[in-house]
């Protein structure tokens, strides 16, 4: 039989790990209520620091001392390999919102989002939690809880029109996005696959199933 992997970390510090991710609901909020532009200017210095920060750790011991004295147990195995120097998740994060924000519709954005942060942290604390069924490469239960939680983030993230087919399209996204939260172990950082396939599957939905729609939020910069 197949065994499940629980991760490489203490649940005790991926609850602390998935508190911080969800610090990261501050990007939609605050994007709701700012232009791209801004948005974009604010993502890019923060997206540029941390990329700079995670990668002197690697090559600056007295960066790298300090770095993991304050967050090493809550790294990954992937994300302390010298070798292959990964970036961690949080900068990853940061990463997809910009490209997220330079791509994508805000109406599309923020649902495609605000699944990642809240379909990814109860995916990873009730599979680690209660997977006990193998499911494709993590547990079943760690992949309901992702689409189910990712449903309750359709039903109350703005939409243009707050039509019916909107929320199908949410949903399918919703589906989407808890597969590929499920395959993207070992591949490429879900904090940037999940976001950016949730929100083209949500846009091609949208330009198919109502192409007349204007993907704008009323009273919104945009």
């Amino acid at each position: 039989m197949t065994q499940i992997d629980h991760g490489t970390i203490d649940y005790k510090d991926e609850l602390v790990r998935k508190l911080i991710h969800l610090s990261s609901l501050l990007i939609p909020v605050i994007y709701y209520f700012i232009s791209r532009t801004t948005a974009a200017i604010i993502l890019g210095a923060l997206s540029v620091f941390a990329i700079t920060l995670d990668l002197s750790r690697y090559f600056l011991p007295e960066v790298g001392n300090i770095f993991y004295k304050f967050f090493g147990f809550l790294l990954r195995k992937h994300e302390l390999d010298e070798k292959k120097k990964n970036l961690n998740g949080a900068t990853y994060v940061l990463i997809s919102a910009l490209i997220g924000v330079l791509i994508f519709p805000k109406v599309v954005f923020i649902t495609a989002f605000t699944i990642l942060i809240i379909g990814d942290t109860m995916a990873a604390l009730i599979g680690r939690k209660f997977g006990k069924h193998k499911f494709l490469y993590k547990s079943l239960e760690g992949t309901l809880a992702f689409f189910i939680s990712s449903c309750v983030v359709v039903l109350f993230t703005p939409k243009a029109g707050y039509l019916p087919e909107e929320f199908m399209i949410g949903f399918i996204g919703a589906f989407i996005g808890a597969i590929v939260e499920n395959i993207s172990f070992g591949y490429v950082d879900d904090n940037l696959s999940i976001p950016l396939v949730v929100g083209f599957v949500m846009w091609i939905l949208y330009s198919v199933i109502l192409p007349n729609v204007e993907l704008t939020l009323q009273g919104v910069p945009g």
